[in-house]
């Protein structure tokens, strides 16, 4: 009788890597806008209109942008905007022209999900770039404060789309706004909220501004704004935004 075939050896269950990342990188890009990028600006415009249930009051198209916001190329002097890009892959160096004011400002997010965006297609980047899709934006000019003898800046618009809200977009689009009004000297940053948007008045109230409720544009709009120390100390939080 034959012997009987000895048990198998005890298999090892493997370690658990601890140094695995459990995160996902989503890399970011703010550079300035220019005329070709008035498509994707467009529908963030009509976006953001039905997000403030002001799509009736919205006739902007694209050949209206294109005429009146890239007419001249001088931003910071003018109407400027700035787009903010992600991708899920690093960013190459030195794909984008700079401006002499401007250097596109760079930041990496670890994010717990991967996001999910099923408009992409519909927003890739002018850029041509491959997986780069553009996730929110910024509209702002020059305006003037006499008390301070100062210009500063005047932010019209100011969005993220649905996909990317939550992760810090919005503030990164404001840091950079008010990083430029510091680089030019300009004494104040201001804007509108509507009143019944109380997480955005919240937010920003969070950021350092001054939420002037008693203060009204209008009957539904909340002036908002950061006089220049409120921009340095709004700025100084970032250091690893890096331009």
């Amino acid at each position: 009788m034959a012997a009987a075939a000895p048990p198998p050896l005890p298999t090892t269950t493997p370690e658990l890597n601890m140094d695995l990342p459990n995160n996902y990188p989503l890399f970011t890009r703010i550079r300035l806008a220019t005329r070709t990028d008035v498509p994707v600006i467009h529908k963030m415009i009509y976006q953001m209109a039905l997000f403030e249930r002001l799509a009736n009051e919205c006739s902007a198209t694209e050949p209206s942008l294109a005429t009146t916001l890239f007419s001249k190329d001088n931003p910071f002097e003018s109407f400027t905007v700035f787009l903010i890009e992600a991708s899920t892959k690093p960013f190459p160096p030195s794909s984008i022209g700079h401006h002499p004011k401007f250097t596109p400002i760079h930041k990496t997010l670890n994010l717990d999900y991967p996001i999910s965006d099923p408009e992409s297609e519909v927003f890739k980047s002018s850029t041509m770039e491959d997986g780069v899709i553009v996730a929110g934006f910024v509209l702002f000019f020059p305006n003037y404060s006499t008390f301070l003898a100062k210009p500063g800046f005047y932010i019209e618009d100011l969005f993220v789309r649905e996909s990317y809200r939550r992760k810090g977009l919005g503030k990164m689009l404001l840091s950079a706004v008010a990083r430029q009004a510091v680089a030019m000297g300009y004494g104040r940053v201001e804007w509108v909220v509507l009143d019944w948007n109380t997480n955005a008045i919240k937010f920003y109230e969070e950021m350092g501004a001054n939420v002037m409720k008693e203060w009204r544009e209008s009957e539904r709009w909340i002036r908002v704004f950061w006089w220049w120390y409120n921009v340095n100390c709004l700025i100084s939080p970032f250091p690893d935004v890096k331009t």
